[in-house]
């Protein structure tokens, strides 16, 4: 019975050219072997069934010499409608497959199974008398197949989620190392990615099947390493926690679902999983405190004389907050627009009378209905983090919204935001504009196309106009930047890093003009 010696587990040329020359030499399926050098399993389903003799022939790599590539079997470049080109110099014959076909087993190979090279190989074979087998998705092996290669698309994608560098200094410098263990063998075919996202710095990744390094210029692969030869934290490790834990929103906790974006196979190796079953352990807790928060009453005097106001259309004109807290129970009894029937109550800003800098951001949500306070929730977060390291004391910041009401949909028993209006947005500026008036600022910052609406009394593109100084009438200056819920919304966490550096950076900008 021949067997084929295959130089590594995803050899794949050398699996090609070993089945291109069984299948001309009419080896069928259930006689042929395929087995991986220094291994003594052959991964085939039919070890026990057809034990090899001492006779058998072993083709390995430098046997076939014979044996070359035909010009349609390049993978790049090849044309699809001849596909892969199999020929046998000694034979004199060529035969091609679908170019789906080679796609699909170049996938299939970095499986884990045991019986994938037969698997290929039965396809490969049944190519012969079916041509379009391909096509038939419903098929046993095709199916099987397709499942397999989407199972290591799948451990590819939670490669570039889950691999989490820590930093170590050497002899060059600072360079990160990290320990994975993907569910199937994608080093290879992932270490690009890494590659074009970490292109500056220098960094390994450590698997039990190899090792990727990348020194800035050249990407190079390494024998399997162990978990222990990678570091096992470092100083970033407590921030990143405490940013995994502010961004945890109790109220929207469904734990199955998290599992399946975030399967446990790979806690052990997230620095952020072992937050995982505290936070979900208190979720419910958390909950219910934030539902039993008791909300601001407005004053009951003012809001008869505001809703006079109203009714004879003298409101702009007929109430000026003196101070702020006058102001709070203002927006307690608003009418000006219909967002106050479905919210909770109004949230009005909260920070220093004289607060230096003013920050806008679109509207209250969830928590901070609840609440009564701006930026309590996820995204309130995320901003306090952000401004501590750009060197701002949120003490020293009033922070509001460009709209007072939490305006959103029912979905079930959640409430999901919505994002205002113009006209909702026009009807609240009159509250922005005095709260700036009592304030007055030396800087505002709009987070988002919302709040530079709110303040700038025009829409803006904030990709465009993000990070400049905008003069404004009363003097003062103004800057437009991302909101912090936006960054939380990036599913891709490598893009969230480099979209909250950016944050900050217009955060540090903001302190240069303070």
């Amino acid at each position: 019975m021949p067997v084929a010696e295959l130089a590594s587990e995803v050899d794949f040329d050398g699996w090609r050219k070993a089945a291109r020359a069984f299948r001309l030499a009419g080896v069928e399926p259930a006689a042929a072997r395929f087995r991986v050098a220094g291994s003594t399993s052959t991964g085939s389903l039919f070890d026990s069934a057809h034990p090899r003799e001492s006779g058998d022939p072993v083709l390995s790599r430098g046997t076939m010499s014979g044996i070359e590539v035909g010009p349609a079997l390049a993978d790049d470049g090849a044309p699809k409608e001849l596909g892969p080109r199999f020929r046998g110099d000694e034979r004199k014959s060529e035969f091609t497959v679908p170019k789906a076909f080679v796609d699909i087993a170049q996938e299939v190979i970095l499986h884990r199974s045991e019986d994938r090279f037969d698997l290929m190989y039965r396809l490969l074979w049944r190519l012969k008398g079916e041509p379009d087998l391909m096509k038939v998705v419903s098929e046993g092996d095709v199916a099987d197949a397709l499942e397999r290669a989407k199972n290591v698309g799948r451990a590819s994608h939670k490669m570039k989620a889950f691999v989490r560098f820590r930093a170590v200094e050497d002899d060059a410098g600072q360079a990160f190392v990290a320990w994975f263990e993907p569910a199937h063998r994608v080093l290879e075919k992932t270490s690009g990615f890494f590659q074009r996202r970490f292109t500056t710095m220098r960094w390994s990744i450590l698997t039990p099947d190899g090792s990727c390094f990348w020194d800035g210029k050249d990407l190079a692969f390494g024998p399997p390493a162990r978990a222990e030869d990678a570091p096992q934290d470092d100083e970033v490790e407590e921030f990143w926690k405490t940013y995994y834990a502010s961004t945890f929103n109790p109220a929207r906790l469904k734990t199955q679902t998290m599992q399946g974006e975030m399967p446990k196979r790979y806690w052990k190796n997230l620095p952020e999983a072992s937050l995982i079953p505290e936070l979900v352990a208190a979720s419910h807790a958390r909950t219910e405190e934030m539902v039993a928060a008791q909300h601001t009453e407005p004053n009951a005097r003012l809001a008869k004389a505001i809703a006079r106001s109203v009714r004879d259309g003298s409101w702009e004109e007929g109430f000026v907050a003196g101070d702020l807290d006058e102001l709070r129970h203002g927006v307690q009894a608003c009418r000006r627009c219909p967002l106050y029937c479905d919210a909770t109550q109004g949230v009005c800003g909260e920070g220093p009378k004289t607060a230096k800098l003013m920050i806008v951001g679109e509207q209250p949500g969830d928590q901070e209905d609840l609440a009564g306070r701006p930026f309590v929730g996820p995204a309130g977060q995320v901003l306090d983090q952000a401004l501590a390291e750009a060197g701002i004391d949120r003490s020293v910041v009033y922070v509001t919204n460009a709209v007072k009401h939490f305006k959103h949909e029912p979905r079930g028993k959640r409430r999901l935001h919505k994002t205002p209006n113009q006209s909702e947005v026009s009807a609240c500026r009159w509250w922005l504009d005095q709260e700036r008036r009592l304030v007055r600022p030396k800087v505002t910052l709009a987070m988002g196309g919302t709040a530079a609406l709110g303040v700038l009394n025009r829409k803006v593109a904030v990709t465009q106009e993000r990070g400049q100084a905008i003069a404004l009438s009363d003097r003062s200056m103004a800057m437009i930047t991302v909101h912090p819920s936006y960054l939380l919304r990036i599913p891709d966490e490598e893009v969230r890093v480099r979209e909250r550096a950016a944050f900050v950076r217009d955060l540090k900008a903001v302190r240069d003009l303070l």
